[in-house]
């Protein structure tokens, strides 16, 4: 039976579970997320972390962002930081671990339960850390893929271990979406609930190249 007395906050790592729910063949239905945990008790904040490339005329995941603020969830953005690496090679960071840690940490004394979406190793000091605040804490991810999208450390730290496949019925788009998306090209909107019109290009639930390269939050190019 579900706790209609829990108290929970979800904490988003938005590149990292973009590139969870890519490696498992289905994308995330954000709508269908906030009926889910909202039936699991009192849902206080959703918060989504995302880097954002500021200088680009168009924004591939802008679109996701925008539906996101006006349909419940926080939405946390930074500008990403580009630098060029020892051999030469501009590389593109964004990192959002300290903005959902001090979140996360301002927030322990008014939840019970926290269930971050992530699988970063990095997150592991903070999983300990609300623990000794007294709040159980989920980690969502998965070992469905090899390699595994969650680090062990932080999987041996939560208080519960979701593999995301499991939430696949729950959670994920219905997949005739996909298809008429893919069939439309790429003009369709992906966002959830989003009017269905042409944006200018890609779709509202993908990442941007750099960020869906893998579960971490930097990428590179040529």
């Amino acid at each position: 039976m579900n706790n209609i007395q829990e108290r929970i906050a979800l904490f988003i790592d938005g590149a990292n579970l973009y590139a969870t729910a890519k490696s498992l063949g289905f994308d995330i239905d954000y709508r269908k997320m906030l009926k889910e945990y909202h039936s699991r008790g009192y849902l206080v904040r959703a918060f989504y972390y995302t880097a954002l490339v500021e200088d680009q005329e168009y924004s591939s995941i802008r679109p996701l962002i925008d539906w996101l603020d006006y349909n419940g969830y926080a939405v946390v953005t930074k500008p990403t930081k580009e630098f060029v690496d020892s051999t030469g090679r501009r590389k593109v960071k964004g990192n959002m671990d300290i903005e959902l840690a001090i979140d996360a940490m301002e927030l322990a004394d008014h939840i019970s339960h926290m269930i971050l979406f992530s699988g970063d190793g990095d997150f592991r000091s903070l999983v300990e850390a609300m623990q000794r605040k007294g709040v159980r804490v989920s980690v969502v991810s998965t070992v469905s893929t090899q390699p595994p999208m969650v680090a062990d450390e932080l999987r041996r730290q939560a208080d519960e271990f979701v593999d995301l496949v499991t939430l696949q019925s729950k959670i994920g788009r219905d997949p005739s979406e996909r298809a008429v998306r893919n069939q439309s090209g790429p003009n369709y909107p992906a966002g959830p609930g989003a009017p269905r019109q042409p944006v200018q290009q890609g779709f509202a639930g993908q990442t941007p190249g750099f960020m869906a390269a893998g579960a971490g939050n930097q990428g590179e190019e040529e």
